[in-house]
């Protein structure tokens, strides 16, 4: 985006050809920044060409809701997605998140998890969001803890509240066959119809990113029962704080390796119920939500790679930037360093310190930051000082990052935001390498490696840098940009 009569693009949900599937935040409408907006009633594909769209289905809406890109978002909002002005809980946005993925991948552990929470404390990180990810539990559907890798978890749990954290866990709606859980629910509750099942009623058998198993049908009472009752128990026995909320996008429900799922429901009302399972959850962090907006969710882009270029740093700000005027503000820009660990196990990995302070940077004045990869491991002392400067920076700015988000949830205002949304008619669609947090911050992070200076697009009024300078906008400056600093500009009149 944005979208022109050069562009060639398909997308979409129904075919392969066009799949771009809903493995991050989705909502079925496009957005002109000439007060336009096409609402699209249904799932669908389109093809972008000769300055056309050119959709699969007529059950759609062209709105013509005022002049600009704001009045566009509003309109559909206030329409489709009104938000439902409940609270999120604040100590997502008050200092950075931390999950263990990258660090620990499969093997998560709770000698490693403690060093880990240990070292954050230790080194001046602000203690915040602990996320315990895949692996910490028996097996997939039997949500407690691997009894060999967590000897003592009441204990483990104990003292990360002790040291200031939060702790939350990862789960998914997976099952897998040959577990406790699957002979439990299909032989002793079998009259309760478990699991995701094929139009002859068979047992769905389903292909995700761990091999073959079956899937709670988040459309089925029973299911969610079931999955709900070993949440509780999490939280009543060891003092889970809540939960990581994986899996379950819409491809989840759909790619049957034993014939055609049962279609009582689409693989859109699946993924938008289990949505709605976790939300009732204080906390909650989701990546895969198909019109969910207007929720007060914590949702988190998709895993990026580490790298500059191609779904790595270069797409945090745009992706962040879309999700806010697709009606979902309180976002994520993923793990710092990358969250895809494929990245991290390719034979010629290279580990780039730049890159991770940059994306440090990058995440510090989005609402939520989130580390995973133990900085103190992997950065030389003097790149750590830099590392934790931005996470103690994020958490100076707590306060108006959650008053911005108090008034989002009610409002639905984006909390970062495009500098179109902000500033119409002005040229500004094509920047998507700065934005603005709330009204009155300006921030311009580096995202080209080695460069050590930044051009800066200010609108009108004037600006102040972090060491008080003052420029008058709109106008089109240079700063210098080294390693350590993140350019960013306070609005002063």
């Amino acid at each position: 985006m944005p979208f022109d009569k050069n562009t060639d693009k398909k997308m979409g949900f129904l075919t392969k050809e066009y799949s771009l599937g809903a493995s991050n935040q989705v909502t079925t409408m496009f957005l002109s920044n000439k007060g336009r907006y096409i609402w699209i009633n249904e799932p669908y594909d389109c093809h972008i060409k000769d300055g056309a769209f050119n959709f699969s289905t007529d059950n759609l809406e062209l709105v013509e809701a005022g002049d600009c890109l704001r009045d566009a978002y509003r309109a559909a909002r206030d329409k489709y997605f009104p938000f439902t002005g409940d609270p999120i809980e604040p100590k997502f946005f008050a200092t950075a998140q931390y999950n263990t993925w990258i660090e620990l991948m499969y093997n998560q552990n709770q000698k490693q998890i403690l060093e880990y929470a240990r070292k954050i404390v230790e080194l001046g990180f602000e203690p915040g969001i602990l996320m315990i990810d895949e692996g910490w539990q028996q097996n997939y559907g039997i949500w407690d803890w691997h009894t060999g890798r967590f000897p003592d978890p009441k204990a483990m749990v104990d003292e990360l509240h002790e040291l200031g954290f939060s702790v939350m866990l990862w789960v998914v709606p997976w099952v897998a066959a040959d577990s406790a859980a699957y002979r439990q629910l299909t032989m002793v509750d079998w009259k309760k119809h478990h699991f995701l099942r094929t139009k002859d009623d068979k047992i769905a058998l389903m292909n995700w990113w761990n091999g073959v198993s079956v899937l709670l049908d988040s459309k089925k009472e029973a299911d969610m029962e079931f999955l709900g009752n070993q949440l509780q128990k999490l939280i009543d026995e060891y003092g889970i704080d809540g939960f990581k909320f994986d899996g379950g996008s819409t491809g989840a429900y759909k790619e049957c390796l034993n014939g055609e799922v049962d279609d009582t429901y689409t693989e859109f009302e699946r993924n938008r119920a289990w949505n709605e399972f976790g939300y009732k959850y204080k906390f909650h962090e989701y990546k895969d939500s198909y019109n969910c907006a207007g929720l007060s969710m914590v949702s988190r882009l998709c895993d990026k790679l580490h790298r500059w270029d191609k779904n790595g740093l270069n797409e945090l700000i745009p992706n962040g930037l879309v999700s806010g005027i697709l009606g979902y503000p309180f976002i994520c820009p993923d793990m710092i360093g990358g969250g895809e660990y494929f990245s991290f196990l390719q034979p010629d990995f290279k580990f780039d310190q730049e890159l991770f302070i940059r994306m440090c940077q990058c995440s510090t004045f989005f609402p939520m930051m989130q580390y995973s990869l133990a900085p103190w491991r992997v950065l030389s002392p003097e790149k750590l000082e830099i590392a934790v400067k931005y996470a103690k920076l994020h958490t100076e700015y707590a306060d108006y990052i959650v008053n911005l988000v108090n008034d989002s949830v009610k409002t639905g205002e984006p909390i970062i935001k495009m500098m179109e949304y902000a500033y119409p008619g002005n040229g500004y669609e094509y920047i998507t390498d700065q934005f603005l947090l709330g009204d009155d911050m300006l921030i311009a992070p580096v995202i080209v490696k080695d460069a050590v200076t930044k051009d800066v697009v200010l609108p009108e009024g004037k600006w102040q840098d972090a060491n008080g300078k003052v420029y008058e906008g709109p106008a089109t400056i240079t700063v210098d940009a080294p390693i350590e600093v993140l350019p960013y500009f306070k609005k002063i009149n």
